[in-house]
């Protein structure tokens, strides 16, 4: 007997029947900027078809996402180079552009989508990094935690279903999980960015954040020769409380993300990020690739590899196009 897979791939429909691979909608997670002082939408050159938005813009967006069958929204601030200062206080401010933007989404779309904070300083300090910097210039950790608790605990009282600690501190899951609970939070789940490299691949989410970033972030982030170290990570801040894990970036991190997905006892999240998105784009444009099979290729190999959830700047074109929602 002539054993022939062939067979199993000679329509649409027989393809699709036997797929050991599937995405849905649901699990997609669609990132948005909101910036201080627009009135309209403001395109983002390095990320074609990615806006800043105003508050009534993000609005939209995330009734959007509902729409085409996405479940989550992760929300990023976007304010004036005059009011930030060394420590990112107007973070955790009342009515700081990102607490603003996460009334606004949970006012408007309630529980019908998770709305998700992103819980680090580099947006809203005057140099750039992830935390408070000491005397020598270095990110001082535990000072860091502080500021980070206070932002976990503004996100919450905004309205956030998640927040998600992106500046690999160590302790960070900790230190958010107790501020929380102790303020009432008990329901407010911690997306911990546990496996966050060092990447080349942030450039375009560096303009769509106005980052004032001088110099690099390697000695928090992770080092992109380590692969040992990115399920520690994971392991640690599972051990800490955390409620999802996730690997940033995904798609070149693919073996970090399956050993990941292939211990942990929380759901695991990837993040197709800017410079990933972006070069699919350019080469599109270009006319050298496909950017709907590019695209989906994509998030199909992140899914493959292990991620429970997807995040990725195309996530509505990729949710209608699997069909929208239920």
């Amino acid at each position: 007997m002539i054993t022939r897979p062939r067979r199993l791939r000679t329509t649409a429909a027989m393809r699709a029947l036997v797929a050991e691979t599937r995405v849905h909608p649901a699990q997609l997670v669609l990132p948005v900027f909101v910036a201080e002082g627009l009135d309209e939408p403001r395109p983002i050159s390095s990320l074609p078809g990615v806006q800043q938005h105003s508050i009534a813009s993000l609005v939209a967006q995330a009734q959007q996402a509902v729409d085409v069958g996405l479940k989550g929204i992760m929300l990023f601030g976007v304010p004036t180079p005059e009011s930030k200062d060394a420590e990112g206080s107007i973070g955790w401010a009342p009515d700081g552009i990102l607490n603003r933007g996460l009334s606004a989404v949970r006012e408007a779309v309630g529980d019908d989508l998770v709305v998700m904070a992103d819980t680090c300083l580099d947006e809203f300090t005057d140099h750039g990094h992830c935390g408070v910097l000491d005397e020598r210039g270095r990110v001082d950790n535990d000072a860091t935690l502080e500021r980070y608790v206070e932002l976990a605990l503004s996100q919450a009282v905004a309205g956030a279903h998640v927040v998600g600690p992106s500046g690999m501190m160590d302790g960070q899951v900790a230190a958010i999980r107790l501020g929380l609970d102790a303020a009432g939070f008990e329901d407010t789940a911690i997306l911990a960015y546990a496996a966050k490299y060092a990447s080349a691949f942030y450039g375009p989410f560096r303009e769509a954040v106005n980052s004032a970033l001088q110099g690099d972030r390697r000695t928090y982030q992770q080092d992109p020769a380590n692969r040992r170290e990115g399920v520690r990570e994971a392991d640690l801040d599972e051990a800490e409380g955390a409620d999802l894990v996730m690997v940033k970036p995904a798609g070149y991190y693919l073996d970090v993300l399956a050993d990941v997905a292939a211990r942990s006892q929380v759901p695991v999240a990837a993040y197709h990020v800017s410079g990933e998105y972006a070069m699919v784009c350019a080469a599109a444009e270009r006319g050298w690739i496909d950017r709907d099979r590019a695209m989906a290729e994509a998030v199909t190999a992140i899914v493959r590899a292990g991620a429970d959830i997807v995040l990725t700047y195309a996530a509505i074109e990729l949710a209608t196009s699997l069909g929208g929602a239920e």
